[in-house]
């Protein structure tokens, strides 16, 4: 007799409440392994897959692709040969070490189920670790459903997923309504790449060949545009900037800076050999010493409490433009990194961001954000400050410019400079204060090593 088992969607942290779901690694009938991911869904922070805690048959599903299910619905339900349904929920939390009937109660569901609820988040041990032999034991809960499946005549191999691993091509798919099923992979071992992607789309939308048609007819206008939804990363983007000018009494400041300077010292940095230095990861390092400065910047302001709060850490946040939209990964205690260690970090960031494999540890705890929309081929911005920071230091290209040095015209390296700041947490004057140091060290790194 098999005892069929609700899996709902678990808890994926950080705050979020919902995920929508973005493609189905099983079909109903299909049988799974324990942990083995049964679906892929997108939050406001990143894409995951989503691991079943569950070994057996696949009896149903809940929710279609592009669905947005809110944590705690269920997403599937599976047919368990005689495992019992755990007590307390679902998806409990990591299994910690106990004696006694709670401890044996563990171990009695421990063969059919698996404390691992999304991987990457939560999980402290391999999954073979956490498996144990399977104990009859009474004090579990009765299961909630019991049904008779017929068991297979022969082990039958979990469905594996379609061969794509970039999270991209499977957007540019799911965003032009193309199943992957039906592309064949030109990569190693069937490997669907974004080419293969492109090619089948091109086939399908090739017009047909051109038949007689009836005379021409005016369409009428149309009513209301292409409407697009405001999900996920997309989503979260928006809800962040709109409370951010709700919120936050802004105002912006800037200053051209002569950064031939810096980008002197930099090619001299890379020319001694050794990782290079990135140009992001030498701003990163001049920020951090202003704040040290100016410390009003590095700060939150607590509404209900009517006070500011000035934190103790730089954790650097930065703009990274992606296919999913803006995000802001985050560069822990950047005030105790190299310049090689933060362009090492920027570089992995940025990575990740491109990949779509970004973690909501990844994305959260910024207190000070660094955008360098210069590689836009833009000079200047006016920033939204990324809430509930206190400011964002916007960077424009660095380009030759016509500039008086020393008393003479020359062409030298010019950047735009822009500083939006909260307006609560200090006044102009100290704003002021912080950029002008920053221009300063771009100008003449000397002056930043004065404070070394």
């Amino acid at each position: 007799m098999a005892q069929v088992l609700e899996f709902k969607l678990p808890d994926l942290g950080e705050g979020l409440t919902e995920a929508e779901i973005v493609r189905w690694l099983v079909d109903v009938g299909d049988v799974v392994a324990i942990d083995q991911p049964v679906v892929e869904v997108e939050t406001a922070k990143a894409m995951v897959e989503v691991p079943c805690p569950y070994g057996g048959v696949v009896t149903a599903r809940f929710g279609e692709e592009g669905t947005e299910l809110p944590v705690g619905a269920p997403l599937l339900t599976v047919a368990v040969d005689g495992a019992p349904e755990p007590a307390a929920a679902p998806v409990p939390a990591p299994a910690t070490q106990g004696t006694g009937a709670a401890a044996d109660a563990a171990d009695a569901v421990s063969s059919e189920y698996s404390g691992n609820v999304l991987v990457g988040y939560g999980t402290t041990k391999p999954a073979a670790r956490r498996r144990r032999v399977h104990r009859e034991n009474p004090a579990v809960a009765t299961p909630a459903a019991s049904v008779p499946v017929p068991a297979p005549a022969a082990p039958v191999a979990p469905r594996g997923p379609v061969a794509v691993i970039s999270p991209l091509v499977r957007k540019l798919a799911r965003d032009r309504g193309l199943d992957l099923r039906e592309v064949r992979g030109s990569g190693p071992e069937g490997l669907i790449l974004r080419a293969d992607v492109e090619t089948a789309l091109t086939v399908r939308e090739r017009p047909a060949p051109a038949v007689a048609a009836p005379a021409p007819v005016r369409a009428a206008p149309a009513v209301a545009g292409e409407r697009i939804p405001l999900r996920g990363v997309r989503g979260a983007v928006a809800d962040k900037l709109s409370r951010s000018r709700t919120e936050i009494p802004d105002a912006t400041c800037w200053v051209d800076a002569d950064a031939t300077g810096l980008m002197t010292a930099r090619a001299g940095m890379n020319a001694a050999g050794g990782p290079k230095i990135s140009v992001l990861a030498l701003l990163a390092r001049i920020c951090v010493h202003a704040l040290g400065r100016f410390p009003e910047l590095n700060s939150t302001v607590d509404t209900a409490a009517r006070e500011i709060v000035r934190l103790p850490s730089v954790h650097l946040g930065f703009a990274a433009q992606t296919e999913r939209g803006l995000v802001v990964p985050v560069v822990k205690d950047a005030g105790g990194r190299t310049a090689e260690s933060l362009s090492a970090e920027f570089a992995r960031l940025t990575e990740a961001a491109r990949q779509g494999a970004l973690t909501p540890a990844d994305l959260t705890g910024g207190t000070f954000t660094l955008n360098n929309y210069g590689v836009f081929g833009v000079d200047g911005s006016t920033p939204i400050i990324n809430h509930p920071e206190a400011a964002m230091l916007g960077v424009g290209r660095i380009v030759p410019k016509p500039w008086v040095h020393e008393g003479e015209l020359a062409i030298r390296q010019v950047v735009q400079l822009s500083l939006t700041f909260d307006h609560r947490v200090c006044d102009g004057g100290t704003a002021g204060g912080f950029l002008r140091y920053v221009a300063d060290c771009v100008e003449n790194p000397a002056v930043l090593l004065r404070t070394l």
